[in-house]
């Protein structure tokens, strides 16, 4: 799918001038062969006719193409060269545009999806959340800034979530408890301090902003992820198709796709092994990447499915404003008790008196739960299939470039195969047909390569492919993944450094961020670590 249609320009550049395989030594009265076609195709090519013999002559001059009556001179055969080469790169260069323009179009459909999630949600929160009175309307600001947040970290920001969504909860209990107090009394920065130490004890929410905080990372964070694994594909697939051929596959292309013009052989075909050879040659180092390049793709669809598991993107999204009336109905309905045992830890306030809301069963009655209606649903089956089924169709890609390049080149008809150009006669192709990738072309016939010496620009684009998925693969797993690491080259990596005004602030107490896994992390390198300081003592201790 994206890679033959950019390949209907070969039809220029491979065989087939009219009448050009008319004769193909000399003539039957014993002349040399007329030169009037070749010219004619070299002229087409954009050369200028200086040089260009009108007869053929021997080849003995030739140093790609094999010797013999040619109508091609040695800088003619440079020239041709050079330009075979110019036209394949343009075609893989094409091919890979159109393999980004593709991945570039599921990154914009998933983005628009999910941000579409993300703004319904919010715009839902003045119906759900208005029954809590001045809860909700004197701390409005509150809850768009959670919004706000949220839709940062999707899109790159270095943030937190885990503490992200703890400071939200820490602030929404100060603006509730502020609610609750007596209305002239003032509450101390010290105060507030003490109320929040109380919150991992007393759980005044409720189990709710566990839940929530849970269901919302891993959404979030999956879908960050997922996007960031198309922007970094797409981002591999630009730089690998720049990668310029080899001198070998230069000289390889141009005895597949000129010599036979050079030879009168213009209107025969290369044979189909032939080409594939060579053109595996020349894309050895590219199809190195399939490995890295499948599990990566294998991955993106675990991801994209799991946005339909239980509970769904759009039910995580969607409820997020009901789970927050939720937790504060909870609060309500147990301030006395949460205010006296506060009280007792932190002391009693100037004035007495709770100012617990009135009319709390009557607010939490207008409240109303929000799930994803069977439309949302459809509309994210048909999102997840959509997004599955076109990146299956990339899965093979690397691999099967060299066949969608020979597939307008070469011949297709297997009743030709002693009747195709197999690089040096009209005859049939006898070597065998090469694996995919580096090591594969020890012995390749057609394109000389030293497999010890890969690609660089491609190794690290296999690294980045590797990292991507190991990315997936812990937010898959929920857990918050780190862009911190990425190459400068990855957009949307985050800096790692906070912007002014959009830190989470450190409150103690509250639903903490979860850190034993980075204890755990942090715990081998320290042992490493010490290995490192003790070994050279050692080392001296033993030679005194």
């Amino acid at each position: 799918m994206f890679l033959s249609w950019t390949l209907v320009v070969w039809v220029c550049l491979g065989p087939g001038v009219p009448g050009s395989g008319a004769a193909n030594s000399t003539s039957l009265n014993g002349k040399a062969r007329s030169c009037s076609d070749l010219r004619q195709f070299y002229t087409g090519k954009g050369f200028t006719l200086n040089g260009v013999p009108r007869e053929e002559m021997s080849g003995e001059h030739l140093r790609m193409c094999p010797q013999g009556p040619t109508c091609c001179t040695g800088p003619m055969e440079d020239g041709l060269a050079r330009l075979g080469t110019q036209e394949t790169q343009d075609l893989i260069r094409e091919a890979g545009r159109s393999l980004q323009a593709a991945l570039n179009a599921l990154y914009r459909s998933f983005d628009s999806y999910f941000m579409d999630l993300h703004a319904k949600s919010e715009r839902s929160l003045p119906a759900t959340l208005s029954p809590l009175g001045a809860v909700y309307s004197q701390n409005m600001r509150l809850y768009t800034d959670l919004y706000a947040d949220l839709r940062r970290y999707y899109r790159g920001s270095a943030l937190n979530l885990d503490e992200t969504i703890s400071e939200f909860w820490f602030r929404l209990l100060e603006a509730a408890f502020k609610n609750a107090a007596a209305a002239k009394t003032s509450l101390s920065e010290e105060y507030l301090e003490c109320v929040a130490k109380q919150r991992e004890v007393l759980r005044p929410f409720g189990e709710a902003p566990r839940d929530m905080k849970a269901k919302v990372t891993r959404a979030f964070v999956t879908a960050r992820s997922f996007a960031q694994g198309l922007s970094v594909a797409g981002e591999v697939v630009k730089k690998v198709s720049q990668v310029s051929l080899s001198p070998e596959c230069e000289r390889a292309l141009m005895k597949l796709v000129y010599c036979p013009h050079c030879r009168g052989l213009a209107s025969v075909k290369p044979c189909p092994n032939y080409c594939s050879n060579v053109m595996k040659g020349c894309l050895a180092n590219q199809a190195d990447l399939d490995a890295e390049w499948q599990n990566l793709i294998d991955t993106l669809l675990q991801v994209a499915s799991s946005f339909s598991t239980e509970p769904s993107v759009d039910v995580v999204l969607s409820s997020i404003p009901a789970r927050i009336f939720e937790a504060v109905g909870y609060l309500q309905d147990s301030m006395d008790t949460f205010t006296a045992k506060v009280y007792q830890m932190c002391g009693a306030l100037d004035e007495s008196g709770t100012g617990s809301p009135p009319s709390q069963e009557q607010q939490r009655k207008k409240g109303a739960s929000l799930t994803a209606s069977p439309t949302a649903g459809l509309r994210l089956e048909m999102q997840v299939s959509d997004l599955s089924s076109k990146l299956r169709e990339m899965q093979q890609y690397w691999v099967q470039l060299p066949a969608a390049l020979c597939s307008k080149l070469a011949s297709s008809s297997s009743s030709s195969q002693d009747k195709c150009w197999n690089g040096m006669a009209k005859a049939r192709y006898l070597p065998e047909v090469m694996g995919d990738g580096l090591a594969n072309q020890i012995n390749n016939p057609e394109v000389d390569l030293d497999i010890t010496k890969p690609d660089m620009t491609i190794r690290q684009q296999i690294m980045q492919l590797k990292m991507m998925s190991n990315r997936l693969k812990n937010a898959l797993d929920g857990n918050d993944v780190d862009f911190q690491d990425a190459s400068d080259d990855i957009s949307g990596s985050g800096s790692g450094m906070c912007q002014t005004g959009h830190c989470a602030r450190s409150r103690p107490g509250g639903y903490p961020p979860d850190n034993n896994r980075v204890r755990a992390g942090t715990e081998p390198q320290s042992r490493l670590y010490r290995i490192l300081i003790l070994f050279p003592l050692a080392v001296l201790l033993l030679l005194r």
